[in-house]
């Protein structure tokens, strides 16, 4: 797996879930551009804007929101599922899973400049992942979440080492789900290259200084 540019995903992976953005359009708006100012202040590197509900049209303006207030040569923006959103709105790559594009296809969309990542909930996913064109594989659930729904078991720190020992030392591992700022250290010592995280952040009172937070402690 190359990285664009050489860049390396940094080790904290926010996420931001469209759920907890407000329905009532002008709202929204005011939400995404206070939260997006405030990110912008802080030394975020990448965040992924994951909207599984909305229309093409609701999460093509959000991401709008989002690409014009996080400055392009600072943060990495990478969208969920929408391959064709994400480079209408100068998105740097997607996430793909199972019901996307596969990554394969995703990649000859994006080219080899843009970011592609993907899942892998068991070991064998792991391994058929690993033979994809992908910069990063997230894997998980690492403990239960109610942010993203899943019927997968989490695999625990010991997963974590296992998910490592398969994969080898090379590929991009960012662990996913219930990851907490006291259980984060944990997990990248056990081989994880970053953690994702999104409601123990979005839904914190000040996100911004929750993101300052954890990139001081991962630092």
């Amino acid at each position: 797996m190359t990285l664009p540019h050489s860049y390396s995903i940094p080790n904290l992976y926010p996420i931001l879930d469209a759920g907890i953005l407000p329905t009532q359009a002008e709202a929204r708006v005011e939400f995404l551009t206070q939260l997006g100012r405030e990110l912008a202040a802080t030394d975020l590197m990448l965040l992924e804007y994951r909207n599984k509900r909305d229309t093409d049209a609701q999460v093509f303006a959000d991401a709008q929101i989002l690409r014009a207030l996080l400055p392009a040569d600072h943060v990495r923006l990478v969208l969920d599922d929408r391959v064709d959103v994400a480079l209408a709105a100068g998105f740097d790559g997607v996430h793909v899973d199972a019901g996307d594009l596969p990554p394969l296809a995703a990649r000859a969309l994006l080219g080899k400049e843009r970011i592609v990542g993907t899942s892998a909930s068991s070991e064998t996913a792991l391994t058929a992942a690993l033979a994809q064109p992908v910069d990063y594989i997230a894997f998980g659930p690492i403990f239960p979440t109610t942010t993203k729904q899943t019927d997968a078991t989490p695999i625990g720190i010991n997963g974590v080492r296992r998910f490592r020992a398969l994969a080898g030392n090379a590929p991009v591992l960012v662990a996913a789900a219930g990851i907490t700022l006291d259980t984060a250290p944990a997990i990248l010592a056990a081989g994880a290259s970053a953690v994702a995280v999104s409601a123990a952040i979005f839904r914190a009172e000040n996100p911004a200084a929750e993101i300052c937070k954890w990139l001081k402690v991962l630092a």
